[in-house]
C-alpha cells in the first residue's frame, strides 16, 4: 500500500513539474478529416493562441464522404482541406491513409495511435465516445481506449519511448443516450472564438458545403458567397448548450459565464486514462476560469 502511494505521488509530481514548466500537448483523434474541428475546434484555437501544441488526427483519409467524388481524388481533396483547416486555427493536422467507412480497431491501428500519442508527448488526448451512429467513430473510440494504458508500457511499440505519465483521455460531446448519455465533466466557453472555429471548419468545403448538406437534403440552401456561407455554417453547427453544460461552466468559470455562454465544447473524462484532480484539469485547460 505504501509503495502504491509513493508511485502515485511520483506520477503526480512528474505531471505537475511537466505542466508548469513546458507547453501543454494535446492530441485530438477523430475518425475523419473535420471530426476534430467539429468537436474541439474552439478549444483547440484557444490552446494554440496561448502557445500550446495541438495535433488533430484523422484515422481515415475520408475517401468515401461525398455523393459525386470518391477514392484517391477525394482523399487528396480532403487532405488539402485538413491542412488548410489546421492553418486557420493554428494546429497541426495529420491524416492517416486508411479507407473511410472501413476502419477497424486492429492491432496495427492501436500501435499507430500509441506512436502518435507518444511522439506528441501528449498531456491530453480527446476522441469520440464508443456510442455513435458511425462505425468509424465507434472503432476510433475503441482503438484509442485500447491505447490509453499501453502508451505507458515500454514493451508495446518499443520503437517509440513510452510516456512516463499517462495522459488524461477525454471523450468529446455527442447526443447519444444509450447505453450511457454524455457527461460534461469539463466545459469550455468558446463563445468569443466561435467564429474562428467556424472559419476553420469552413476549410472542409467538400463536407460542410457539399456532402453533409446533400445528406440532409439542404444542398440548395448553401449560400454562394464566403461570408454568407460562414454565417450559414455557424448557425447550422451551433450545438445547444444544455443545463448540464451550464452547470459544468459554472463550476469551471462562474455563474455569469454559465448564463451568458452561447457556444460551448464539453468533454467527458475517460476512466481508462489518468484520473485528474480539479487542479490538474485547470492546469491542463488554462483557458478555464480561475
Amino acid at each position: 500500500m505504501r509503495t502504491s502511494i509513493l508511485v502515485l505521488l511520483c506520477c503526480f509530481f512528474a505531471f505537475t513539474t511537466h505542466a508548469q514548466h513546458s507547453k501543454i500537448n494535446v492530441v485530438v483523434i477523430g475518425a475523419h478529416p473535420d471530426d476534430a474541428d467539429v468537436d474541439v475546434g474552439g478549444t483547440a484555437y484557444q490552446f494554440a493562441q496561448m502557445g500550446h501544441n495541438v495535433l488533430f488526427v484523422s484515422l481515415t483519409n475520408g475517401d468515401a464522404g461525398h455523393f459525386s467524388k470518391g477514392g484517391g481524388a477525394l482523399a487528396k481533396i480532403r487532405m488539402k482541406e485538413a491542412e488548410e483547416a489546421g492553418k486557420r486555427i493554428g494546429v497541426t493536422y495529420k491524416v492517416l491513409d486508411n479507407h473511410d467507412a472501413e476502419l477497424m480497431p486492429t492491432l496495427k491501428l492501436r500501435h499507430d495511435i500509441i506512436r502518435i500519442i507518444r511522439n506528441w508527448n501528449a498531456d491530453v488526448v480527446i476522441t469520440h465516445r464508443p456510442y455513435d451512429y458511425h462505425p468509424d467513430h465507434r472503432n476510433t473510440a475503441i482503438a484509442v481506449q485500447d491505447a490509453a494504458f499501453l502508451v505507458t508500457v515500454p514493451n508495446v511499440a518499443p520503437d517509440v519511448a513510452a510516456l512516463k505519465v499517462n495522459p488524461v483521455f477525454l471523450y468529446s460531446h455527442d447526443n447519444f443516450q444509450k447505453p450511457n448519455p454524455f457527461q460534461p465533466d469539463i466545459a469550455v466557453d468558446i463563445s468569443a472564438v466561435y467564429d474562428k472555429k467556424v472559419y476553420g471548419m469552413a476549410a472542409h468545403e467538400s463536407q460542410f458545403f457539399e456532402w453533409l448538406p446533400w445528406l440532409n437534403g439542404v444542398l440548395e440552401d448553401v449560400p454562394d458567397s464566403e461570408q454568407d456561407r460562414l454565417e450559414w455554417l455557424g448557425k447550422m453547427r451551433l450545438i445547444t448548450v444544455t443545463p448540464a453544460m451550464r452547470k459544468s461552466l459554472e463550476k469551471w468559470y462562474n455563474t455569469e459565464t454559465a448564463e451568458k455562454a452561447s457556444a460551448v465544447e464539453a468533454f467527458e473524462i475517460c476512466e481508462f486514462g489518468r484520473h485528474p484532480s480539479d487542479e490538474e484539469i485547470r492546469t491542463l485547460f488554462p483557458m478555464l476560469g480561475k
